[in-house]
């Protein structure tokens, strides 16, 4: 007998996630999932079209004012999903929003907005409102250089003459060098940001010009090559990463310097038309099919072929996961051919985590095939091709490293020694894979806390005092490493680390059997999951898996997920499929390391 639940209670909540899971299955066998409405999406959204034509779009930037004047939060802000305490970069773009749409609104949201503003920063003067973006981005203008940009452009700086001296210069010039050199010029944007770097310094110098007469030449002769670049980068459908934000902040650039009839624009035009909701919001992102269908694939796969899937629909799934690999060398970010991005549709570029995570589901989804063991290799040897010199694996670009989202990262790192494993176990193996492996080991060793954590890249909890997740982090890393024990060296080291780790995990489970992103966070479905995981992987803490699933099987699939997740510099998101795909993982595993057993 379990404390609170009887096993066979837990086997009826195990059946109960898989049914909830697999009945947002499409048709074709993956999952798609759905990313929250944005207040931060929403905001440059309408400012884009306001720019392009007010009268043109009038429609779609009314249904997103009134979307954002609806969902204002109560102490007066915004914050990026409306389940996002406020925060002063979201705010700043929906104050200036509405104040740029012209849109006449029930509401007082204007006059909260800039009440809240002022509670935090004292007064909204051109030089604090700089100072507060600046700071908050440090080092990193990927983020702080196009809201200053369109705090500028919708009047919130001053007037014209004067609001651009408040806007940092970008050296758009710099993206006309080749690829190779980028890491050396140590660009001021994340690698992924170069449509930003592009348009938003091409918009800066055509308002505020370049500060001494060789730059000035200088990006006048660069004007037009890489005007071209971002032709050539620009995904099909307009969306540059499928990201409404960076579309947006492209296109708001585009219209500022007197191009809204380019190629660009226009295309990044329909891509914004498209993607807006019913209800006038838009997302952070399209979507995450291809990350969220690898999480579904090996969640419901873990213990045992999965009799309640049919096996129709995990070979369309397998069809689907191979036809999304990329064969060719990627325009956008050059990256190599082998890898996998986050979603199937022409803004996704390849990264380390969902290469990690295919490479997985293609093993659990293995039919014995060649060509699933040629993609399986293809993808392994791409990750080991991104490795960095430190033994870390980063998100897209090797060698970047200046800024944090292309640093290497400890659960990205161990993401790839799980799919090297993977494959490991089924005589799949390469020396430059096992070598990668054992180098993201070494780093994971050098990274982790004294008291035994490690802090993830790309999730987030927003009520830990600096954003950060150790819980998600600590639990996905001794997930992937218990998975991949045969790979790793023997001896104590990594019984240490691995001891470490779990230790300090256990210790933060909450009287209730749930786990928040760290000591004193509220507790979530995702965290808990993934901690019980990861514990029960390990074989250790029985009880402390045992009260983890207890609180799981009390939880409805219902029930909404929180805002875990964050990424290009702190823009937060939930996915609804989250807490369904990571509580069947929990059960899953628990049932395969024999937590599950009747007597």
């Amino acid at each position: 007998m379990i404390p609170g639940l009887e096993v066979s209670h837990l086997l009826a909540a195990r059946r109960k996630w898989r049914r909830a899971l697999l009945a947002h299955c499409e048709a074709d066998g993956h999952w798609e999932g759905a990313l929250a409405s944005s207040a931060l999406s929403t905001a440059v959204a309408i400012t884009a079209l306001a720019c392009m034509d007010r009268e043109t779009h009038s429609d779609a930037i009314g249904k997103g004012a009134h979307w954002l004047a609806k969902h204002v939060n109560a102490d007066g802000g915004w914050g990026d999903t409306t389940r996002s305490f406020s925060n002063l970069s979201t705010t700043f773009l929906c104050w200036a929003a509405l104040r740029f749409s012209k849109v006449s609104l029930p509401s007082d949201a204007l006059a909260g907005a800039e009440t809240w503003l002022k509670r935090e920063l004292g007064n909204l003067t051109p030089e604090r409102v700089a100072a507060a973006i600046l700071k908050r981005y440090a080092e990193d203008r990927t983020f702080s250089v196009p809201i200053l940009m369109m705090l500028a452009v919708c009047g919130c700086l001053g007037p014209p003459e004067t609001a651009w001296k408040h806007v940092m210069r970008l050296p758009f010039e710099l993206a006309a060098l080749p690829r190779k050199f980028y890491s050396t010029v140590r660009l001021p944007v994340v690698s992924y940001a170069l449509p930003a770097l592009i348009a938003i310094g091409q918009v800066i110098h055509h308002h505020r010009g370049a500060g001494n007469p060789v730059t000035a030449v200088l990006r006048r002769t660069a004007k037009a090559p890489t005007l071209r670049i971002l032709e050539q980068i620009q995904p099909k459908n307009g969306g540059f990463l499928e990201a409404t934000p960076l579309t947006g902040f492209v296109t708001i650039s585009l219209a500022s310097m007197e191009q809204r009839t380019s190629p660009v624009a226009i295309k990044a035009v329909g891509f914004l038309q498209n993607s807006q909701r019913p209800d006038g919001s838009w997302p952070i992102d399209t979507h995450l099919a291809t990350w969220v269908s690898t999480l579904a694939a090996n969640g419901l796969l873990h213990f045992e072929n999965a009799i309640d899937w049919e096996e129709a629909e995990q070979s369309a799934l397998r069809r689907w996961l191979l036809a999304q690999q990329y064969r060719k060398t990627h325009p956008y970010t050059d990256a190599a051919p082998g890898g996998w991005a986050w979603t199937p549709l022409p803004g996704g570029v390849p990264d380390a985590d969902d290469t990690s995570g295919a490479i997985l589901a293609l093993a659990r989804l293995d039919d014995g095939s060649q060509e699933v063991r040629d993609a399986a290799s293809k993808g392994l040897h791409w990750l080991a091709g991104l490795q960095n010199g430190d033994g870390g694996l980063p998100t897209f670009c090797k060698g970047w490293g200046a800024l944090p989202f292309d640093q290497s990262c400890a659960d990205i790192s161990a993401h790839a020694i799980q799919a090297v494993g993977s494959w490991a176990k089924k005589d799949l193996t390469h020396p430059s894979w096992i070598q990668m492996a054992e180098r993201a080991f070494n780093y994971l060793v050098k990274t982790q806390a004294p008291e035994g954590f490690w802090n993830p890249l790309w999730f987030g909890n927003q009520h830990h005092p600096h954003q950060k997740n150790p819980v998600y982090g600590t639990a996905r890393v001794l997930f992937a490493l218990a998975e991949s024990k045969a790979l790793l060296p023997s001896g104590t080291l990594v019984e240490r680390v691995l001891e470490q780790g779990a230790d300090w995990l256990a210790n933060l489970q909450n009287d209730d059997g749930a786990w928040g992103g760290a000591e004193g966070c509220p507790p979530t479905i995702e965290e808990t999951a993934v901690a019980t995981s990861a514990l029960a992987s390990l074989e250790t803490y029985p009880d402390a898996v045992h009260r983890g699933l207890c609180w799981l099987a009390q939880r409805t699939p219902e029930e909404t997920a929180a805002p875990i997740g964050f990424y290009f510099a702190n823009l937060w998101y939930y996915e609804k499929l989250y807490p369904l795909v990571w509580t069947v993982q929990a059960f899953e595993v628990a049932k395969a390391r024999g937590f599950l057993i009747q007597e």
